[in-house]
Parts: C-alpha cells; structure tokens; sequence
C-alpha cells in the first residue's frame, strides 16, 4: 500500500491557500496521496483532502530549536511524527527551514554514521540530470569528514535518484588547483583524491554550477547557501531582463514572437518553482524543504519530489553508503 506524503499546510509564504492548491493538484494531476497537516479552523476548503489536526504553528521568524521543542503539536512536529510513525512516506514543507530540519531530525532520528544532515538542492543542468549542490544551508560550520560525508551521500543520492553509475564529484573553491582555496577546502580536497569510492573530479568554482561539468558540488553550508541564493538572484534577474527587453518596441515584440517558443522550454528547466525542492540527507525518512516564496506549482513539484525519493529508495541506498564505523 502506498503511504501518503505528509503536507505541513501551515508553512511558508502563501500558506494555507497555495499550499492547499498545490496538494490538490498534485492528487488530481499526478495521481499522488497527500495528507494536510494543519489547524482545521484556519485551512479552509480543502477539496477532497485528507487532514491531521494539529493545534500549532511554527513562524518563520520562531527560533528553530526551541519551537520544536516547545510546540510539540505543530504542523511541522506532526508532519514529521507521521513519517517516523510509519503513516507518511515522506514530509513536506515551505516553512522554517531550520525548524524543518530540527523537527525532522529529532522526530526521524540520523541513519547509523551519519555525523550531520545535509541539504542537497537540485541544480537544473539543461542536456543533462541536475546538478546536486550541497550542504545548501543546514551547516554553516563543517569539518573537511563531514564534507566528505556530504559528498558520499550526495553521490548516492544521484546515483538512486537520476541512475547515473558513478557521480563525478567536484569540491567548490577559488580555482581548480589543489592548492587553492581555504585551509577546509585544501583538507577536503586532500581527503577526496584518496577515497577510491568517490568519482572526485577537483576543484570546481562559482560559474561551474550552470551549466556544471560534474554531477555534485561540494561545500559547507553557508558557502553553499550564499552561492545558491546568488544564482537563484542571477537567474531572476536574466528573466526580468530578457523579458523587458522583448516588450520594448514593435521590432523587439515580434522577435519575441519568434523567440518565445526557443526560450520558453529554457526558462522552464531553470524556473526554481519547477525544481520542487531540496532533500534533507541522512535522515532516517525523507523530508524535503521548498522554498519559503512556494506557490502551488512549487508545492505540487516538492510532492512529486518526494514521491520520487520513496519510490527510488534513497534512504535505504544511504543506509548502506554510510558505515556506523565512520562516525
């Protein structure tokens, strides 16, 4: 029997309406099962919806430990308690990411050996599978081990995910030389080039993520996280740009006529609503983080995440990259 995906409907920007769009078109446009976790008073209409009753929310602006703590009937808390429980396949929110993790992780509980989780974000990658970035923001401080920690299991994750035999591996710095970059950076890179099961590529820099010639980029979180958002605020820009271009006179309108059917598939794959979302790694279920801004084609691509992950079995491939002894 398939198990539902847990919905936390109370989180994110445009919660409860966007979130509630995006579950219902995920059951009526990819056939999949969605359980709403939120305070029935304050969802609404919710068509044809399963819904867990909670009493709680947590605010994006809540300290994310001592929320998870505190508000033990959240929607966040719960959505979690479902997956560890055996009643979700996975968990969904746009809510506090660092409440997203911590209700995770103390709900779901680590894989054996896994010294920290991590945030792997799909990069689109036009002519090829996506780029994996990670650690994308769940640690900002890391030892060189837990980068190759993050490197093994974003490898795997890659490797169940999209059926890519053996993930190049590059390591995000200042330049392609080894002896380049920051004293982590050199440790890391040092550590990786003498780990036979890791398809290590080398260094990588900020304009190899698109389009990138390795399948994971490696970093800590606060490098990963900045690099993210900056790409995310390129793109933006790019869009607004071509797009204000296109409008400007009667001769740039009808290139664009002409334009729009070559750019329009392009935009798609770059779009960051089309991507659905981001995996926490190494956890002990899956739960995947979409973007606080999510509108419903955003939430319906983080179920189909999701659903992706289960029916690939991601966890049950990290269970077994990841050994207790490397703890």
């Amino acid at each position: 029997m398939t198990l539902p995906i847990a919905l936390d409907a109370m989180g994110g920007d445009f919660a409860p309406s966007q979130i509630i769009e995006g579950a219902r078109r995920a059951v009526d446009e990819l056939g999949l099962e969605v359980i709403l976790v939120g305070i029935p008073d304050l969802l609404g209409d919710t068509p044809g919806l399963d819904v867990f009753a909670c009493s709680e929310i947590i605010f994006m602006d809540d300290d994310p430990a001592a929320s998870v703590r505190k508000k033990k009937d959240s929607s966040l808390v719960r959505a979690a308690e479902l997956v560890r429980d055996g009643n979700a396949s996975a968990m969904v929110s746009a809510g506090n990411t660092g409440a997203t993790m911590a209700s995770a992780l103390l709900r779901m509980g680590r894989l054996p050996g896994v010294v920290r989780p991590c945030i792997a974000t799909p990069i689109p990658n036009p002519g090829r599978t996506p780029t994996v970035l990670v650690d994308a923001g769940a640690n900002a401080e890391c030892t060189a081990e837990m980068l190759v920690q993050f490197a093994q299991m974003a490898a795997s994750f890659v490797s169940a995910s999209y059926g890519v035999a053996s993930p190049s591996v590059g390591l995000l710095s200042i330049g392609e030389e080894s002896s380049k970059g920051t004293p982590l950076v050199k440790e890391t890179y040092e550590l990786l080039t003498n780990m036979a099961e890791i398809n290590f590529a080398g260094n990588v820099e900020g304009r190899d993520l698109i389009p990138s010639p390795v399948d994971v980029v490696v970093t800590d979180g606060f490098t990963g996280n900045v690099a993210l958002k900056t790409l995310e605020g390129g793109l933006k820009f790019i869009f607004s740009a071509v797009l204000e271009a296109i409008g400007t006179n009667e001769t740039t309108k009808a290139a664009g006529d002409v334009l729009f059917e070559y750019l329009l598939p392009i935009a798609s794959q770059l779009t960051p609503e089309n991507q659905g979302g981001a995996l926490l790694l190494g956890l002990n279920g899956i739960c995947v983080i979409s973007h606080g801004s999510s509108n419903a084609t955003a939430i319906m691509n983080a179920l189909r995440v999701a659903s992706e992950m289960d029916q690939a079995g991601v966890v049950a491939k990290l269970r077994t990259t990841i050994r207790p002894d490397q703890d």
